[in-house]
């Protein structure tokens, strides 16, 4: 029996930290409706209780604390870490509480996967460990340049997870995601995706705010692209700790975005951290996990127009 067959036998008990969360609760869903069997962390730090998929099982615990989540990896075979903190803003205020999470998290996430000896560990990275680059597109093989807190803890924990695959053969790969957007996509708190912003706007009947001139630009990744892929990563051939880009290839203006949407707009003062561009190069994406995205930006902002976030 090949090791694919193996892996994907009904059963198959899966761990999904940040299970609650926006990512995380759309890859425990597919993961459940794949036959898997699946547990969830979270804390609810960013999650929610209503995202939790009642056929798979929850523990409340914090990654922070190591001893509160060393159980959840007894007799899993893959892990998805998901969990974090992903606000730039709170990172730049607050760099100390989100490096407990996003780096010493990931840390005792990693220990736990190892002396529990899971076969596999899928971290979702961070298109913003790119930061400013002098060419288009963001390809893996660039130096990372990372513009905030935030954008270096994500680079910090895949560089770990690199590390364990080096030092404990324990196979490793990191998702570079970019943009992902979505339903259940936050759009509350201190700093959110321009999209979610914008709907959040409409709704509220307010101008839609975008910072600096908008002509930066934004290479955006529906959530359910980004499930695809965390799936595909469960058992492609190469997991040696490599980063692989998880973006659509395109790149599209924040006014476009906010003219997709509609409404009257209102221009702030750009924000400290940001990246001017993102556009990812998805070959490695093809080549290794056989991944190409399916929904285009104009159809998931249609849907979210249809449905609400």
């Amino acid at each position: 029996m090949s090791t694919k067959s193996q892996s994907q036998a009904p059963g198959r008990l899966v761990l999904v930290t940040g299970g609650a969360g926006f990512i995380g609760s759309h890859l425990v869903d597919a993961l459940v409706a794949a036959g898997m069997r699946v547990r969830a962390i979270d804390n609810f730090a960013t999650g929610r209780r209503e995202y939790v998929n009642r056929a798979a099982e929850f523990v409340e615990a914090d990654i922070r604390d190591a001893a509160s989540i060393n159980d959840a990896f007894d007799g899993v075979d893959t892990v998805f870490h998901v969990a974090a903190l992903p606000r730039i803003p709170l990172s730049i205020a607050k760099p100390v509480e989100t490096h407990m999470t996003n780096v010493v998290g990931t840390l005792n996430v990693l220990i736990a996967a190892r002396d529990r000896k899971v076969r596999r560990l899928v971290y979702s990275g961070s298109s913003s460990v790119y930061g400013e680059q002098a060419k288009m597109p963001l390809v893996e093989t660039m130096t990372p340049n990372p513009l905030n807190p935030y954008a270096l803890q994500k680079y910090v924990g895949e560089q770990y997870a690199r590390m364990f695959h080096r030092l404990f053969g324990m196979q490793t790969i990191t998702l570079r995601y970019f943009g992902v957007y979505g339903p259940r996509m936050p759009d509350e708190g201190s700093y959110v995706l321009a999209i979610a912003a914008f709907l959040k706007a409409r709704r509220e009947g307010r101008a839609l705010e975008i910072h600096g001139d908008g002509e930066q630009t934004r290479d955006f990744t529906h959530v359910s692209d980004v499930v695809s892929a965390n799936i595909l990563a469960m058992d492609c051939e190469l997991a040696d700790g490599r980063a692989i880009n998880i973006g659509r290839g395109e790149n599209v203006s924040v006014n476009r975005i906010a003219a997709m949407i509609g409404g009257p707009t209102v221009h702030r003062a750009a924000r400290a951290g940001d990246m001017r561009d993102t556009l990812a190069d998805r070959t490695q994406a093809e080549r290794v996990l056989g991944w190409r995205p399916r929904v285009s930006i104009e159809d998931g902002i249609a849907d979210l127009l249809f449905q609400g976030p």
